[in-house]
């Protein structure tokens, strides 16, 4: 066939082949005016993301100069705001500021603070300065006793030189400071500014010294104290201020704005940084790394607003931060400017390269369906001649066969009953080649019916036992060789045409016989619970490859070193039969030992 069809294939081939180049060729030119076409969006989608990019970078660092006088009080005074600002040094946390409180369990400070309102601290060594401090405490506290304004002044500047002069543990100092700032509340009634000064902003001696007040003191030094410690001390010199009149406000919010933890920030930068959590950074050197709190979704909205407002975006336009990276180098940022006038070019410019690459395909798909259905038109052609004369030949073969045997049994009949021969079996031997005969031609009628949608099975409901007790009358009556039929069928009704059941039967019963070499064939028929059907035998087996290839028409295996007679109608008629039902047949399971077909009938309503 394959001679028959090159010279076709050889000039559908070529004419392809010069309508593809041509089209491909087309598609080059379209393809090229897109590019262009885009390159020129891409250019200025370009110049607006470099606008935007430098505009919010600039943005970002006014606002951290804008911050830089308040984050270096917040730095230098623990009492100034620090809401929105950062500072690292030394891969230290300043700002936000942090709790750092002592992680012990213990309350030394709180204890001290008891035993000192009490009066039971001990010294410790004779020449320690805390023994000294204990000292000129006791000294103020007797002048306060005696109400003596000259001695409480002396006694109180000598405790605040020692101050200046040593400094002590945090634990010491600060419980001895505040019993000595609350003694003097209660007792001495002493002038407004110079509590506030010792309470809140401190103060500085003639030379320089500088003493901080108790606020910035427990501030400064919280690190030192643990948590129980640094709230019980908080508490009171709340207490303590506001008896006094000095202000407290900035005392308390700064207390409560310690945070437990660093932020999550970066340890190294490479550059000024846009974190999306609303942090933009700055690192003056490696050590240093300065910031400020923003809000990028707020800058990127007046970036919008001002891009509009010059004429660059339209009224639909935005700004964009894209990517999903939580730290931004600021040189890079990934800025995308989005209006709704580009997507509508892009989808102007991509609607007609589609229409054009559309038009090409349609022709090129247009060329080869034709091309595909001239072939498939003439492989057709051949192939039915192929099928017309394989089926006319196999036909005429198994018609002639069992009609020479009725035609040699007839003669021999003849010549018997005219010599007065014995001739009781000739009879019996015509009738089964008839049988066989017709057994054919009811195939391929039944298949032709089928096949065109011309027979319309009569249903009606079948016991599976008596089909059967049909098939073994059948195989009594044409079988060569001895077979065993067993059945466990139970009381199985089908819904069935009990005609076509005889003959899809009978087809896989005379191909089990077919391919055989064992006497007795066997067969066995079971019903299923869940109500398919399985017929066995125990012939040759069937190779897996050809488990689905054998119900194709006029399709036939080779038999066990003979060829075996049929028209290769048998399986693609039982088949067909089935799924006239609304059911299938299929192969099951197949070894040498046999094979196991299985019919599926549907659910019976």
């Amino acid at each position: 066939m394959l001679r028959r069809l090159l010279p076709t294939l050889s000039a559908l081939v070529l004419g392809l082949a010069g309508l593809g180049w041509g089209l491909w060729q087309l598609q080059r030119i379209f393809a090229t005016e897109r590019d262009d076409a885009r390159a020129s969006l891409r250019s200025r989608r370009e110049a607006l993301d470099q606008y935007a990019l430098v505009s919010l970078s600039q943005t970002l660092r006014e606002k951290l100069e804008e911050a830089r006088p308040a984050l270096e009080l917040a730095a230098a005074d623990p009492l100034a705001p620090a809401a929105g600002l950062y500072l690292r040094e030394r891969g230290e946390q300043l700002l936000p500021r942090l709790a750092q409180h002592d992680p012990g369990e213990d309350s030394p400070a709180r204890e001290r603070y008891t035993r000192l309102h009490a009066g039971k601290e001990d010294p410790e060594e004779a020449e320690d300065p805390w023994t000294e401090r204990l000292a000129l405490m006791r000294a103020l506290e007797r002048a306060l006793e005696r109400r003596d304004a000259r001695s409480t002044t002396d006694a109180l500047v000598a405790f605040l030189q020692h101050r200046v002069r040593y400094v002590l543990t945090s634990t010491r100092d600060v419980p001895g400071f505040l019993v000595v700032l609350e003694s003097l509340a209660e007792r001495a009634a002493p002038e407004r500014p110079l509590m506030q000064a010792l309470i809140h902003h401190g103060m500085e001696d003639d030379k320089g010294h500088r003493m901080e007040g108790l606020q910035r003191l427990l501030l400064l030094k919280r690190s030192r104290f643990t948590r129980s410690d640094f709230y019980f001390l908080q508490e009171r010199v709340v207490e303590l201020s506001r008896r006094t009149g000095t202000p407290v406000i900035d005392f308390e919010a700064r207390t409560a704005e310690l945070a437990a933890a660093a932020l999550p920030l970066p340890g190294s930068l490479p550059g000024p940084v846009l974190v999306r959590s609303g942090w933009y950074l700055e690192p003056k050197d490696k050590d240093h790394v300065r910031g400020v709190a923003v809000a990028p979704a707020a800058l990127l909205d007046i970036l919008t607003q001002e891009m509009r407002e010059r004429g660059l975006l339209g009224p639909e336009g935005h700004v964009r931060l894209l990517g999903t990276e939580e730290v931004l180098p600021l040189a890079n940022l990934p800025l995308g400017v989005e209006t709704p006038l580009w997507e509508k070019e892009e989808g102007a410019l991509e609607q007609r390269y589609r229409l054009k690459t559309g038009m090409v395909v349609l022709c090129a798909g247009l060329a080869l369906t034709i091309a595909g259905l001239a072939f498939v038109a003439q492989h057709r052609k051949y192939r039915f001649l192929e099928l017309k004369s394989d089926f006319v030949a196999t036909v005429s073969h198994e018609l002639r066969t069992p009609l020479a045997s009725i035609r040699l049994l007839a003669e021999t009949l003849e010549w018997r009953l005219a010599q007065g021969a014995e001739t009781k079996d000739y009879p019996a031997r015509i009738i089964h080649e008839a049988d066989g005969l017709g057994f054919l031609v009811e195939n391929l009628l039944s298949f032709n019916r089928i096949d065109k949608g011309r027979w319309v099975p009569h249903l009606s409901v079948v016991r599976l036992d008596e089909l059967v007790a049909t098939l073994r009358r059948d195989l009594e009556a044409w079988a060569r060789v001895p077979v065993e039929l067993t059945a466990e069928v139970g009381e199985r009704e089908l819904l069935a045409d009990p005609q076509l059941m005889r003959l899809l039967l009978a087809n896989l019963a005379r191909n089990a016989c077919a391919y055989n070499t064992r006497n007795p064939v066997c067969l066995r028929v079971e019903a299923l619970a869940d109500g398919r059907v399985r017929f066995s035998d125990n012939g040759v087996g069937i190779p897996e490859a050809e488990w689905e290839r054998i119900f194709g028409e006029f399709y036939r295996l080779r038999g066990p070193g003979r060829e075996v007679p049929g028209s290769g109608l048998g399986l693609a008629l039982c088949r067909r039969i089935l799924r006239l039902h609304g059911g299938d047949l299929r192969v099951a399971a197949s070894s040498p030992e046999g094979t196991t077909f299985e019919l599926t009938f549907p659910e019976r309503r």
